[in-house]
């Protein structure tokens, strides 16, 4: 099945426009095609339609690759822009090279139109991949640090590796403080246990959910908390690190104390009671 390629071609010559385009059809596109002569309708076609694919001449009168090349990155396209000439020299070919086109090629060889074409579709891609990779990683990123609760990351032997405003609203430690430390340092002396029994978990792959303890925050006092600690894994499934959500449950422990103290209370009126009786 043929590939839809949808190809922006600045070209004067309405022939070899149809000898690039007859190459792209024997390689195995299905080309759809658009040719341009002039700055004015090369913005025309860039702003009215997506293109998979622009090539250009390197030399029309008052017009050519340069130029063509400047509209594309004027806009932002990260489109494949492959410079075609009949007369190409290798200066030129360079030059336009560190302009930012992809490729060139000249006239009389026209086989290597499509391999350039494949492989400069497929950077593309990646390109475009890339970039959604790492925007997804900033949207994340920017949740992690607008969060109310504290979220950091360590390796599987307890060294923090991020910490975002929350962990410092929470624990008073800024992330310079302890981007680098162990977490060991907010677990309190009399808890000895409770960190190597939680690491030994993650390196089973075991998650540890609602985890209620207490920690210490900078200047040493006591905070309880609420703690979700999950696996980190590598492209290949093992496990590297964890993150951890911690949130301050003092002030809910806090009300639940006062619910006991209010039954216990309440119980002991009514046995009271009861023993008048």
């Amino acid at each position: 099945m043929a590939e839809a390629l949808r190809v922006l071609v600045v070209e004067d010559s309405e022939s070899d426009t149809l000898l690039v385009v007859r190459e792209l059809g024997l390689a195995g596109f299905e080309p759809v095609f658009e040719r341009v002569e002039t700055p004015s309708a090369m913005c025309a076609a860039l702003d009215h339609h997506a293109w998979d694919l622009i090539i250009s001449d390197c030399s029309m009168p008052g017009f050519g690759g340069s130029a063509a090349l400047r509209l594309c990155q004027e806009r932002g396209l990260d489109v494949p822009f492959i410079s075609v000439s009949g007369t190409m020299g290798e200066s030129a070919a360079v030059e336009m090279m560190r302009a930012g086109a992809h490729d060139y090629l000249t006239k009389n060889n026209l086989e290597r139109l499509a391999p350039a074409v494949r492989r400069e579709l497929r950077a593309a891609q990646e390109r475009r991949a890339r970039q959604q990779a790492d925007a997804a990683r900033a949207h994340l990123a920017a949740i992690v640090e607008s969060c109310n609760d504290a979220i950091f990351s360590k390796t599987i032997d307890g060294i923090i590796l991020s910490w975002n405003s929350g962990a410092e609203s929470l624990y008073g430690y800024t992330a310079e403080e302890m981007i680098g430390q162990s977490v060991s340092r907010l677990v309190p002396p009399y808890r000895p246990n409770e960190l190597p029994q939680i690491l030994g978990r993650i390196k089973r792959g075991e998650r540890v959910e609602a985890f209620e303890t207490v920690r210490l925050r900078k200047d040493r006092s006591p905070v309880e908390v609420s703690l979700t600690i999950s696996p980190i894994k590598d492209g290949v499934g093992r496990i590297i690190g964890a993150s951890t959500v911690a949130r301050d449950i003092t002030q809910s422990k806090k009300e639940e104390h006062e619910r006991l103290r209010l039954i216990q209370e309440l119980t002991a009126t009514v046995e009271a009671l009861v023993r008048a009786v």
